[in-house]
């Protein structure tokens, strides 16, 4: 046997036992039993669709779905049923867990009502392009409610309820529907109010003009304006209060305006023509 093929026949008996040594290590793989790693699982409630903000939740509105039970969701629920006839007051997306904070009582209804702030109420202002602030006015956002009264020969505007919540407007109640920054054009805007507040509102739009003011939403400092009137923005200013005695207690008092002056004096100057006589007024 020469050299050449002893080199031929040592690769092929190589190659034979690599081969049978790799079929070998597969085959052992292969008959490896699987491990299953069990992974601990709850059950949550999610929404099958978008949901605006009123809604009634029934049964094709809401699905149970697994869910690691190493991190449940706080305040959700774990049967369908205990959402069902229960009405949203804030929007819910698609396939996210349903909780109870987004949830109104149970016999509270859907629609606004239920996302009415406890201790505010709900009220309705009929505004236009111009007042509405050019349909910017949307649920969600912030305004400033001014109020413009006439008094006697004057007028006065004043903010007389500021940072007021836009419930709704018109009939929209859904801040999603807004997300775009398109204005909403709308007839009625709907403000959550303390009571004290709505009745001041409800005074200003039956004795005066409403105008609203949209401000940023996260500016929330107080203001405290005197007012403007007419007659100060004309420049003209009223006189100053002056002190008086009323059965002898000092009193601060308007001042009352100052005459009038007198009229110019008038000169007639008599003339004769003739025999006829007249008068001429020179002024």
């Amino acid at each position: 046997m020469n050299r050449g093929l002893r080199t031929v026949l040592v690769l092929v008996v190589a190659l034979t036992m690599a081969g049978l040594a790799s079929y070998a290590v597969y085959r052992g793989i292969q008959n490896i039993p699987v491990r299953e790693v069990e992974v601990a699982q709850a059950f949550t409630v999610v929404a099958t669709k978008s949901l605006p903000v009123g809604v009634m939740i029934s049964r094709d509105d809401a699905k149970v779905v697994p869910w690691p039970a190493a991190n449940p969701i706080a305040a959700g629920f774990s049967q369908v049923d205990q959402v069902v006839g229960r009405g949203l007051i804030a929007p819910v997306a698609e396939n996210e867990p349903i909780t109870e904070p987004k949830l109104a009582p149970r016999e509270a209804g859907a629609g606004l009502a239920p996302s009415i702030p406890p201790g505010m109420r709900a009220i309705s202002v009929r505004v236009n392009d111009v007042i509405g602030v050019a349909g910017f006015v949307v649920p969600g956002s912030r305004v400033d409610v001014l109020v413009t009264v006439r008094q006697q020969d004057d007028m006065m505007n004043r903010v007389v309820v500021p940072n007021v919540l836009v419930l709704a407007a018109g009939t929209r109640y859904d801040s999603a529907q807004a997300k775009d920054g398109k204005p909403i054009p709308t007839a009625v805007v709907t403000f959550a109010l303390t009571p004290q507040d709505g009745e001041r509102i409800a005074l200003a739009s039956t004795e005066g003009k409403i105008t609203l003011a949209l401000r940023n939403p996260l500016d929330a400092q107080p203001i405290e304006t005197p007012g403007i009137r007419l007659s100060r923005l004309l420049g003209s200013t009223p006189a100053p209060p002056v002190e008086t005695k009323v059965r002898g207690i000092k009193m601060m008092v308007a001042a009352s305006p100052p005459p009038p002056p007198p009229p110019p004096p008038v000169y007639k100057v008599e003339m004769i023509k003739a025999a006829k006589r007249t008068e001429e007024v020179v002024k």
